[in-house]
């Protein structure tokens, strides 16, 4: 069961990401992602945004804001693909098909 939260959650990530205009920064996603009924800890949103990361689906800048290091995501072009169900990745939850 806790794989297919976590599934869900990445792809809510990414649907976020796409919501947002392709990036946003790891406040932003925590916010969305309770909008997608996962209120989950800013360290896990980290951890699923350092895992995207891994898999080719984001790119995370890392700024330096007054001693805190906040990651900013962009999608990726696979990242696309994937939330829009034409690729599939271990680990990503496969979007519903739309009608």
């Amino acid at each position: 069961m806790t794989n297919l939260i976590i599934a869900d959650q990445r792809l809510a990530l990414l649907q976020s990401l796409v919501a947002c205009n392709n990036d946003a920064n790891q406040n932003i996603l925590q916010t969305c992602l309770a909008q997608y009924g996962h209120n989950i800890s800013m360290d896990l949103v980290r951890n699923h945004m350092l895992w995207l990361e891994e898999q080719g689906l984001v790119k995370n800048n890392h700024l330096d804001i007054t001693g805190t290091d906040l990651l900013v995501a962009t999608i990726t072009q696979r990242g696309l693909d994937v939330t829009n169900g034409v690729s599939v990745v271990d680990g990503v939850k496969k979007p519903n098909p739309r009608y």
